[in-house]
């Protein structure tokens, strides 16, 4: 993917060239952790070992990402000295790497009790909830990734929303696998694999959710971690408006 956006043009190339850089390598980053979790959510879907071994191993390739990209900013930050725009991208960035990190982590957990549900002859129930919840959490860190990718802030406002979809499915979730667990203890062993599924799910959503607020900063420069959907939603249209009327303009 390529960024589009409007942020300024600097005197030295070479300082366009690393913003670039940074902006490139965060979504190859993103397109690694995405892999990871699809293919965490189907090998335990399917009980397909071999895939969930692949996509544990490729947690050491996002690993690795994270600290390219911490380095990529450092270097950045300490020759150029960014200010306005620029500094908020590489802000955004850096916070946005720190929640594919984690997503990563929470799909190679995933992977761990996908491995443990197939050795144990998988659970009796839950799976309906990991598929549905699944693909919600998926679809979010596809379409995030897109945000970043074209700079559309009322993308990155509908990931947002999405993720108070996923908290209630969690709920929901919990409170049918407890009453199933205490009706059946026989159960207990298999179902928690499955709740410890559904929370590293929602741990995803929870970071979509964070870079789609990063995403909204960046390119708004209105800090809307901690806010409710609806100051969310304002800064995000109120910056779709202001560029709507620039072209019209």
């Amino acid at each position: 993917m390529e960024f589009k956006g409007d942020y300024s043009s600097h005197i030295s190339q070479q300082f366009n060239d690393e913003l670039e850089q940074i902006r490139t390598l965060l979504l190859t980053m993103g397109g690694i952790v995405e892999s990871q979790v699809n293919d965490a959510v189907e090998a335990l879907l399917t009980g397909n070992t071999n895939l969930a071994e692949q996509s544990r191993k490729a947690d050491t390739q996002t690993n690795e990402m994270e600290k390219l990209i911490d380095e990529q900013i450092a270097t950045t930050i300490a020759r150029r000295q960014p200010a306005a725009s620029d500094l908020r991208l590489i802000i955004s960035v850096s916070k946005a790497v720190t929640s594919l990190e984690r997503m990563g982590d929470e799909a190679s957990r995933i992977c761990r009790h996908a491995i443990e549900l197939n050795e144990a002859g998988q659970s009796p129930r839950g799976y309906q909830e990991i598929r549905h919840i699944g693909n919600l959490v998926r679809e979010m860190v596809k379409n995030v990734l897109t945000a970043f990718a074209r700079n559309d802030t009322e993308l990155a406002y509908t990931v947002a929303k999405m993720d108070k979809s996923v908290d209630q499915e969690y709920r929901s979730a919990m409170r049918s696998l407890m009453t199933f667990m205490m009706e059946d203890p026989r159960s207990i062993s298999s179902v928690m694999n499955v709740i410890w599924v559904l929370r590293s799910l929602e741990r995803m959503g929870d970071h979509a959710r964070s870079m789609a607020q990063q995403l909204i900063y960046m390119v708004s420069g209105t800090d809307v971690r901690h806010t409710s959907l609806k100051t969310l939603k304002q800064a995000a249209v109120q910056n779709a408006e202001a560029e709507d009327d620039e072209e019209d303009a």
